[in-house]
């Protein structure tokens, strides 16, 4: 697959994502919308938005044909955990934004620059770490 059709599909299943894991956002924040209702809503949004990305840039982005628990289980958790750090600078921007101007759009813009941001560092150390062709994978 040719490399801009790999970045427009990335940036496609990014977009699918971030729409997912704010409108999980906005159920729990209409329920709940104080500080642990707040916490609560990105914990939920971003695992929701995680596994929908896992599955979509798997199949599509590094054309994985891996089955079966223990692989899914060995790369999810790969997955996951290339994720602790750009999940970092998207709450940390979520947060920042949320905190200064302390309004739903202001929260929302904060989550989407943190999630581009996010986003392009997790494709490059997904490429390296857990989506590995199989060759490379051999010779580490």
């Amino acid at each position: 697959m040719s490399g801009a059709r790999i970045a427009i599909l990335y940036a496609l299943f990014a977009v699918v994502a971030t729409v997912i894991n704010l409108g999980i956002q906005r159920i729990v924040l209409s329920w709940n919308n104080d500080v642990l209702g707040f916490a609560i809503a990105i914990f939920c949004g971003t695992l929701a938005g995680l596994v929908v990305k896992y599955v979509l840039d798997k199949r599509w982005i590094f054309a994985d044909d891996s089955t079966g628990i223990k692989a899914h289980g060995q790369k999810f958790t790969l997955y996951t955990i290339m994720g602790l750090v750009t999940t970092a600078i998207f709450w940390g921007t979520e947060t920042a934004f949320w905190l200064i101007w302390k309004t739903d759009m202001m929260r929302e813009l904060g989550a989407v620059l943190g999630l581009s941001v996010g986003y392009v560092v997790k494709y490059f150390l997904d490429r390296r770490f857990v989506f590995q062709p199989r060759e490379e994978a051999a010779l580490s």
